[in-house]
């Protein structure tokens, strides 16, 4: 293959024939990162609207440090997940080095602070405005913050997508904890690596053509779920909700 144009017509026709060396790598990729994003949206929903509405001592250094972890390089969590999981580390008895666990895990810790900085903010930004309300009518801190999550659930998926590009898009932590084996830790972001060294390029550029459709879909989701809220029907606040479960 000399051409793009070439390349570009025979990576059309592994999509569209569903190549099994392409379409494996693809349900692999989307397994790993959906794992990922359930594992670190069920504890990163928890800890955002707890920041979100929490007061304590020690708060805006937790928060420092959260905004920190946003900044750190996935290879950097690869590197620190890979030394956890080795057999000399401390998770080395898991036997998890080089499996789709490890990449579960390390994928998880990197959508982890997204999940919890996003949430945080959107619950905090509705605490401002209800708040008060639903502390004047005796509603406790954890009910408050279920009240408040609720209330902004179109929102909260939203924030679950960008999660999962955030995790479907990484290609370092996962080359570093999975080992890229064929047929076994192989997804999308690492084949396209690996593939284009080789000079597959009909392959990595199938690969990426999956990928970016699977980006466009999500910020497809992400918008109409914008227009959706924007255009619907006003739901009730907070309060309201918190009315009728306090009596």
């Amino acid at each position: 293959m000399n051409t793009f144009a070439d390349s570009l017509w025979t990576a059309l026709s592994l999509v569209v024939s569903f190549d099994p060396a392409l379409w494996v790598v693809v349900g692999r990729s989307l397994a790993v990162s959906a794992s990922a994003c359930l594992v670190a949206g069920g504890v990163g929903l928890v800890l955002g609207a707890w920041l979100g509405t929490a007061r304590f001592r020690g708060r805006e250094l937790v928060l420092t440090l959260l905004n920190t972890w946003l900044a750190v390089p996935s290879v950097v969590v690869g590197l620190v997940v890979y030394l956890l999981l080795s057999r000399t580390g401390p998770l080395g008895f898991l036997g998890w080095l080089f499996s789709f666990k490890a990449m579960v895990l390390a994928q998880a810790i990197l959508v982890l602070p997204v999940v919890t900085a996003l949430v945080r903010q959107v619950v905090a930004d509705t605490e401002r405005q209800h708040g008060e309300q639903l502390a004047s009518l005796g509603a406790r801190p954890l009910l408050r913050c279920l009240l408040l999550a609720w209330d902004e659930r179109y929102t909260l998926l939203t924030v679950a997508i960008t999660a999962f590009g955030r995790a479907i898009s990484e290609v370092g932590a996962v080359m570093i904890v999975g080992g890229n084996i064929d047929g076994f830790t192989r997804v999308m972001t690492t084949a396209i690596a690996l593939e284009t060294s080789k000079g597959d390029l009909p392959l990595a550029l199938g690969l990426g053509l999956v990928l970016l459709a699977v980006m466009l879909l999500l910020n497809a989701l992400v918008s109409a779920l914008r227009r959706w809220r924007e255009r619907g029907a006003p739901a009730s606040s907070p309060a309201d909700l918190g009315a009728g479960w306090i009596a």
